[in-house]
């Protein structure tokens, strides 16, 4: 397992969702100089920890292990559903059209 790898993953992130690392350290329930060694790989993180971390940035565990997150069924539904509870009713129309339209495309070209 490469911490440094996991750590950048991190990083990367916690500045996504605009925080700074004392910001996630306290979400995290960690010190600050422990936040700054995961992130460089100077540590290793338990697994407790790696969790609150995942929580703190309302990410999937697999998107800080992996370079190209694993995907299931239930993962990606998790993820559209996110994306539809922040849409208005008339988004949701227009999101329903284009996916629609996408899947006939898809059935037709991709096999």
């Amino acid at each position: 397992m490469k911490y440094y790898d996991i750590g950048q993953r991190i990083r990367h992130y916690r500045k996504a969702c605009g925080l700074s690392q004392e910001a996630l350290a306290d979400k995290a329930d960690i010190s600050v100089t422990h936040m700054s060694h995961i992130e460089t790989g100077n540590t290793k993180l338990s697994l407790p920890v790696f969790v609150k971390i995942a929580e703190a940035l309302d990410v999937q565990t697999d998107a800080l292990l992996y370079d190209s997150p694993r995907f299931s069924k239930n993962v990606a539904a998790e993820r559209v559903q996110k994306v539809l509870d922040s849409c208005t009713t008339e988004q949701l129309y227009v999101l329903i059209e284009t996916m629609e339209a996408l899947k006939v495309s898809m059935d037709k070209h991709v096999r």
